[in-house]
C-alpha cells in the first residue's frame, strides 16, 4: 500500500480478470514503487512507452517482457496459453497495436488468440478469405479506425459475438477514432458490442468474460 497507489489483488478472485497497471501519466518513481511491491506476483501492463522503460532502474527493466508495438509489459512468470478460442480481426497494419495489446491481455489470461491483420473491407476479398477461419471461434474481436465499417460487415458473418474496438487511426472526419466510435454504436448488425476507442485491453477483458460462458472448442 502507498500513498499514491493501492495494487487490488483481490480482482481476480472476484472478477476473473487480473489487476493491471496503466502505465500513462505515472512518474518513473511511481512505476517503480507498484513494481518493487509486487514482488513475485505476476502484473500486466499497458501504455508503457519506450522511453518510460529505459527510465525504469535496470534490475526491474529486466525483469519486464515488453512488447513495443503493443506498449505491454508483463511481469513475472509466463503462464501456459490455451488454443485459442478468440479471433482478433484488424482492418489495416496501422491497427495492430491496438489488436495486440487485446492479443497480450489474453495470453496474460492464458488465453491464445489467433490475430488476423490487414483484412479491411476496402479489399472485402482479403476478409472473405480468413472468414472461414474467423468462424472457428467462440468470440471475435474486431479492432478498425477510419469509417470503422469492419464491425457491422463482421458480426453478419459469423454466430460468435462481436466485440468492436475503434482505433484513433483515420485523418479528417475520421481523426481520433470518433467516426469508428459512432459506426460501432449505430451499427444495426445484432450481437455486436463496443469499447472505448483503441481499449485493446478492455476488449480482451469483455472476452474474457464472455469465454467463461462458451464451451472450449476442441
Amino acid at each position: 500500500m502507498s500513498d499514491d497507489f493501492l495494487i487490488d489483488w483481490d480482482r481476480e478472485r472476484r472478477t476473473g480478470v487480473t489487476e493491471a497497471i496503466f502505465c500513462a501519466g505515472k512518474s518513473t518513481l511511481q512505476l517503480t514503487a507498484i513494481l518493487r511491491s509486487a514482488g513475485e506476483q505476476r502484473l500486466l501492463l499497458t501504455r508503457l512507452s519506450a522511453t518510460a522503460l529505459e527510465a525504469l532502474p535496470a534490475d526491474l527493466a529486466a525483469r519486464l517482457d515488453f512488447d513495443p508495438l503493443s506498449h505491454t509489459a508483463v511481469l513475472g512468470p509466463a503462464v501456459v496459453v490455451a488454443p485459442a478460442r478468440v479471433c482478433i480481426v484488424a482492418a489495416g497494419t496501422s491497427d495492430l497495436p491496438v489488436a495486440r495489446e487485446a492479443e497480450r491481455t489474453l495470453a496474460f489470461h492464458g488465453e491464445g488468440a489467433h490475430l488476423i491483420g490487414d483484412v479491411g473491407v476496402a479489399g472485402l476479398w482479403r476478409l472473405m478469405s480468413e472468414i472461414e477461419a474467423i468462424r472457428r471461434h467462440a468470440v471475435v474481436v474486431a479492432v478498425a479506425g477510419m469509417e470503422g465499417a469492419l464491425f457491422s460487415v463482421l458480426a453478419g458473418l459469423v454466430d460468435a459475438p462481436v466485440i468492436a474496438v475503434p482505433t484513433s487511426v483515420g485523418y479528417g472526419v475520421a481523426e481520433g477514432g470518433r467516426a469508428a466510435l459512432s459506426s460501432a454504436l449505430a451499427s444495426c448488425a445484432p450481437g455486436l458490442a463496443t469499447v472505448n476507442i483503441d481499449n485493446g485491453f478492455g476488449a480482451a477483458c469483455l472476452a474474457l468474460r464472455m469465454l467463461r460462458l462458451a464451451p472450449r472448442h476442441a
